[in-house]
């Protein structure tokens, strides 16, 4: 009997306890680039909810005003949500006098290419106005274990995964390294990729790249759900605790 709960005690703390090689990021060595780069380096194509920062400029400034929005567009996140302009259900943004305008799966270049000809009906020389057209930052939520979870923001044109991670308070201890799902709502509907943080190879992954209103999600390691703990000292605290506890209450039972 001695030699069985032995045998569990040792068998439970090593399987309790988180290995090293579970935590440690960009495990291996790098490889060469491959196609994959070029991947990562293809344009977002916009969708239903994103929002887009517009700004139109000219030598006279009177000349633009009335196409802009009467708050401007300039600023991100919240300021954007009121004064950038929101992709609708329809795929259109709506512009002073040009009116709706379809945007969905079009590239922001191709945004610019669409606004300056449409300006062109109006202004005699559009080669006189400069336009920029801007994604207002890349939203994306995540959840699971993860140090801050929720909606974040981040005002850049590219966030990697590795951003995301970093801005919403990095995996937690009983975070899934290896199991890190990104769902993504795409013009052919939704998909989910997993993607490996222990190894490096995770740089040349064509899901590097995180897009706007993309979902993360960290799953949990069945450590977890356990409870005996992170460590072997954790583990062994509680489990000695546990086992205390039984002899005490067997020999409780025992005495009555």
């Amino acid at each position: 009997m001695k030699k069985y709960f032995l045998y569990i005690f040792i068998l439970s703390l090593a399987s309790s306890c988180i290995p090293t090689k579970k935590l440690t990021y960009f495990q291996g060595e790098p490889t060469s680039k491959s196609e994959l780069y070029k991947l990562n380096n293809e344009p977002y194509r916009l969708q239903v909810n994103d929002i887009l920062s517009i700004n139109i400029k000219a030598e006279n400034p009177e000349i633009v005003a009335l196409f802009k929005n009467s708050e401007g567009a300039s600023g991100g996140g919240g300021n954007l949500y009121f004064n950038g302009y929101t992709v609708d259900r329809h795929g259109n943004i709506r512009i002073p006098y040009i009116g709706d305008l379809n945007v969905l799966g079009y590239t922001e270049k191709e945004v610019r290419e669409k606004i300056e000809s449409e300006l062109s009906k109006f202004l005699k020389n559009v080669d006189a106005v400069f336009v920029t057209v801007k994604i207002g930052g890349i939203n994306y939520t995540i959840m699971g274990e993860i140090g801050s979870p929720g909606v974040k923001n981040l005002a850049m044109n590219e966030v990697t995964i590795i951003d995301a991670l970093a801005n919403s308070g990095d995996v937690t201890i009983f975070g899934n390294r290896e199991n890190v799902e990104v769902i993504r709502k795409t013009l052919d509907g939704v998909k989910k990729y997993k993607i490996n943080l222990l190894e490096i190879d995770v740089f040349e992954s064509e899901n590097f790249y995180i897009q706007p209103n993309d979902i993360i999600y960290v799953a949990p390691l069945k450590q977890k759900t356990w409870g005996l703990g992170t460590t072997g000292l954790q583990t062994f605290t509680t489990i000695i605790s546990v086992f205390t506890l039984g002899v005490t209450t067997y020999l409780l039972i025992k005495g009555f």
